[in-house]
C-alpha cells in the first residue's frame, strides 16, 4: 500500500481522492477548525498534527513516505491576490515545506514523488519567476518535474482549473515512456502552461517532462443534478433581494436571464458579483453576472458578499435566487454526502472552496502517480 505525506490538509481532501488504497503516515495544517473536520472524516485523524509548517522538523514526520502532497496556500499567486507570490506570507510557506522536503533528502527519506497543487495564475506571478522559482527547487533536489492544467470541471460540474506540479525523484523512480509525451498535450497543457516553460532557467528545463494523462473525460452530470431540495443553512431570498441582483447586472446578463425565461423549461445559473470598470465613467461598479452553462463557477473562500456564490432558478416568469449551500459546495468538490461538514455556514464553505477537487486528485493518481511507484522495487517499498 503506497503511502503519503498530505500538508496543508484541509478536509484532507487529497486523501479522499488518493483513497483507501492508500495510507496518510502524517498530515498537517495550522487550522483548527479545518483540524477538528479532518479528524471527523478520516478516523480519527491521528495522523494530523495542528501547527504551522514553518515549526516542524523531520523529527514530525514518520518513516519514508511514497508521496509528499502540498497544496500550498494561493492568496500571494492568485490573479486576484496580493501579487507578493512567493514572498507572501501565505504562498511563501511553501519554502517552510520545502525545507522538509530538503531535510527529508539528507536523512535518504526523501520522498519519490512530490505533488504541488495550486491556482493556475501561479504560472505567471512575477512573470514567471515564481513558477522557475518552484521548478528549480524540485531539479535542485534530483527531481524529474513537469506540471499539468486540470480543470475539474472534467469531473464535476464546477469550472476549477488548477496548477499540479508532479515531481518524480531521479533514479530512484525511472520514467516509463508510456507515461511522458515528446510534446504538449490538449487540455492538460495548455498555452500558459507552454508559455511558462518556455521562460524556465536552463537547469529547470533541464529536469522537466511533459507528463502524459489520458484524454479527458466527459462530466456526466450537471448543476443542477447537484442541488439541494431543501438545504438547512441558506434561505430563498426575498423577492426584493432578487430583484436586486437582476438591477445589479449588465444588459448582456440580463438578456441571459431573459433568454431563460423563455425556455420553456427550468433553468438553473450560477451567479457572482464582480467589481467592474464599467461606470458611466468608467469608475468601478459591482455586477451580478450569471451563466447557464449547466457549470457553476469556481468556488471562492468566502471573504465576503461577492466570494460567496448565488443559485438562480428560472422558470418562466419566476425567478428565485439564494446563496449555494455548503452541502452543494461539497458536491462541486466530489465529496460524497457522508463527508462530515462544519455546522457553521462560512467555515463549511471556506474548507470547500480552499480544498481540491476529490475526482481529480484520484485521476492523478490512477494515470501518473500509482504507474510511477510501481516502478519501484520491491525491496525499497518494504523497507518503507
Amino acid at each position: 500500500m503506497p503511502t503519503f505525506y498530505e500538508f496543508f490538509a484541509g478536509g484532507g481532501m487529497a486523501w479522499a481522492g488518493l483513497g483507501d488504497t492508500w495510507r496518510c503516515l502524517f498530515a498537517n495544517d495550522f487550522d483548527p477548525k479545518k483540524g477538528q473536520i479532518y479528524r471527523y472524516n478520516w478516523n480519527p485523524g491521528r495522523e494530523l498534527l495542528i501547527a504551522d509548517v514553518a515549526s516542524l522538523t523531520t523529527d514530525s514526520l514518520p518513516g519514508h513516505a511514497d508521496l509528499a502532497w502540498a497544496s500550498f496556500p494561493c492568496q500571494d499567486l492568485s490573479l486576484a491576490g496580493t501579487g507578493a507570490g512567493l514572498k507572501g506570507a501565505r504562498s511563501g510557506s511553501f519554502w517552510s515545506f520545502w525545507r522538509l522536503m530538503d531535510a527529508l533528502g539528507t536523512e535518504n527519506r526523501a520522498p519519490p514523488l512530490v505533488v504541488l497543487e495550486n491556482v493556475s495564475g501561479a504560472l505567471g506571478s512575477h512573470a514567471g519567476q515564481d513558477f522557475n522559482a518552484i521548478c528549480l527547487a524540485l531539479a535542485d533536489l534530483g527531481y524529474r518535474v513537469g506540471a499539468l492544467i486540470m480543470d475539474a470541471a472534467h469531473f464535476v460540474p464546477q469550472s476549477r482549473p488548477r496548477l499540479f506540479i508532479v515531481a518524480a525523484l531521479a533514479p530512484a523512480l525511472p520514467l516509463p515512456t508510456l507515461l511522458q509525451t515528446p510534446a504538449p498535450l490538449e487540455p492538460w497543457h495548455p498555452r500558459a502552461l507552454i508559455q511558462a516553460q518556455d521562460r524556465l532557467s536552463p537547469a529547470a528545463k533541464a529536469a522537466w517532462v511533459w507528463w502524459r494523462l489520458p484524454a479527458a473525460p466527459s462530466c456526466a452530470r450537471v448543476f443542477a443534478d447537484l442541488l439541494v431540495d431543501q438545504p438547512d443553512d441558506v434561505c430563498w431570498h426575498e423577492p426584493e433581494t432578487t430583484q436586486g441582483l437582476l438591477q445589479m447586472m449588465s444588459p448582456l446578463h440580463q438578456a441571459k436571464v431573459e433568454q431563460a425565461r423563455k425556455a420553456g423549461r427550468r433553468m438553473v445559473g450560477t451567479l457572482y458579483k464582480r467589481t467592474r470598470r464599467n461606470g458611466p465613467n468608467g469608475e468601478k461598479v459591482q455586477r451580478a453576472e450569471i451563466r447557464f452553462d449547466d457549470l457553476a463557477g469556481c468556488l471562492r473562500t468566502p471573504s465576503g458578499g461577492s466570494s460567496r456564490q448565488t443559485v438562480m432558478i428560472v422558470e418562466g416568469n419566476s425567478v428565485r435566487s439564494r446563496l449555494l449551500s455548503s452541502r452543494e459546495a461539497a458536491r462541486l468538490m466530489g465529496l460524497p454526502d457522508s463527508y462530515t461538514l462544519p455546522k457553521n455556514y462560512n467555515d463549511a464553505y471556506h474548507l470547500a472552496g480552499d480544498g481540491v477537487a476529490v475526482p481529480v486528485v484520484r485521476f492523478l493518481a490512477e494515470h501518473i502517480l500509482e504507474p510511477l511507484l510501481a516502478q519501484i522495487q520491491p525491496s525499497r517499498r518494504k523497507a518503507a
